[in-house]
């Protein structure tokens, strides 16, 4: 059962022309030397490449843009470890790295080395 506001309906529905869907682009942009600066769906002045969905939604800045190509690259593993230094560092109490002293009383100078693992 069709009443005259349907007909009206349908006959306007299928005489639209439906615009073209724009296609759907995922960017990288990224600095002179190839590291990340954003990931967007937009038209944005900088250098650029097209990236597909997954490393778009993964958004990762552990990359850089070599030869217009996206390079996966490990980040650096840091260790950051108290050692004594006869010259450098904090004068700590000789049986307590926690208890800071003046130079002038019996010390043990502690610095922060940072070893990497990678």
């Amino acid at each position: 059962m069709t009443n005259e506001t349907t007909k009206n309906f349908w006959e306007v529905w299928n005489t639209i022309e439906w615009p073209e869907p724009k296609p759907i682009f995922f960017r990288l942009y990224y600095n002179d030397d190839g590291s990340p600066r954003i990931y967007s769906m937009e038209d944005l002045p900088g250098e650029h490449i097209e990236v597909d969905s997954e490393a778009y939604a993964i958004a990762s800045f552990n990359v850089r843009v070599v030869d217009q190509k996206l390079i996966h690259i490990r980040p650096r593993i840091s260790v950051q470890k108290l050692q004594p230094h006869p010259d450098i560092g904090t004068a700590c109490d000789p049986a307590d790295v926690c208890v800071i002293v003046s130079e002038q009383d019996p010390h043990t100078k502690w610095s922060t080395v940072n070893n990497e693992i990678n």
